[in-house]
């Protein structure tokens, strides 16, 4: 009997990781990834400017809108949303090609997107991460002091909007401690993977 390799599965796990800008879901993954074995980030397509040190290819595809607007016409992307006046997507090849070499992957992107992802992939796992409280949301954005004040209240708008679309996820994590939502975040993959439909071909025969 073949053995499979630690944390394989012969289809990976779709997760999605949402919550408000500025809520940490970056930090967090960066933090729970590591030690999850098969396991990877997806890279967005996106027609926002770069910040200061994200780079091509590594934080984001960064496209011009026309380019965007091609991919979205071919189907070449999974999800797709508007958010803060910029297009943001998920590629459609590259993910499920991850899925079907059985590596879970984490899609880090806004309600509107996992929605979508949900309509179209049924089996993945939503997971939404809050806020300790709206006030500590607002101060954590404007200490990133990246952006001017209208483009400010449009983040916390859209913030309200996306909280009150939790009860539409399976977890919710509150960021309150960092540590702790790490490894709730890990438990709650380590979880997923150990549903009896998903180790089914660790019981079969040879």
């Amino acid at each position: 009997m073949t053995q499979p390799t630690p944390d394989a599965h012969p289809h990976g796990i779709l997760f999605v990781l949402s919550g408000p800008s500025g809520v940490g879901k970056d930090t967090v993954l960066r933090r729970a990834l590591p030690k999850l074995g098969r396991i990877r980030t997806s890279i967005s397509v996106t027609t926002r400017a770069p910040r200061p040190r994200e780079a091509f290819g590594v934080d984001y595809f960064f496209v011009t809108r026309d380019e965007f607007l091609a991919m979205q016409a071919k189907g070449d992307l999974l999800e797709h949303a508007l958010v803060h006046d910029n297009f943001y997507g998920t590629p459609r090849g590259w993910l499920l090609e991850q899925l079907q070499q059985g590596i879970d992957v984490v899609l880090a992107i806004d309600v509107q997107g996992a929605l979508q992802v949900r309509r179209l992939y049924p089996e993945a796992v939503l997971i939404f991460l809050a806020p300790p409280s709206w006030d500590e949301l607002t101060r954590r954005l404007r200490g990133r002091a990246t952006e001017d004040e209208a483009t400010m209240q449009r983040r916390l708008e859209n913030a309200r909007q996306e909280l009150s679309r939790v009860d539409e996820y399976n977890y919710l994590i509150v960021n309150d401690n960092l540590h702790e939502a790490t490894e709730r975040l890990r438990a709650i993959v380590l979880a997923e993977r150990s549903r009896p439909c998903r180790q089914e071909h660790r019981l079969q025969g040879t």
